[in-house]
């Protein structure tokens, strides 16, 4: 699964021409953070943090974790 959230949160946030930077700001999470999730070193994400994901790219937390 963790891949799939790496994979899926670089897809979602290209198809939105999202920064890094600006998914960070949105969700009100650190850059590193984001950056670990998208890399695959943070492989288990809380539900807190996914939400705050999916709530800045505009998505469902199913459409990350699938």
């Amino acid at each position: 699964m963790s891949n799939r959230i790496s994979e899926n949160l670089k897809k979602l946030r290209d198809k939105k021409g999202y920064s890094l930077e600006k998914v960070a700001r949105l969700a009100d999470l650190s850059l590193n953070t984001i950056v670990k999730i998208e890399r695959g070193v943070n492989k288990n994400p809380t539900i807190e943090t996914l939400t705050k994901i999916a709530k800045a790219l505009e998505v469902s937390i199913n459409d990350l974790i699938r």
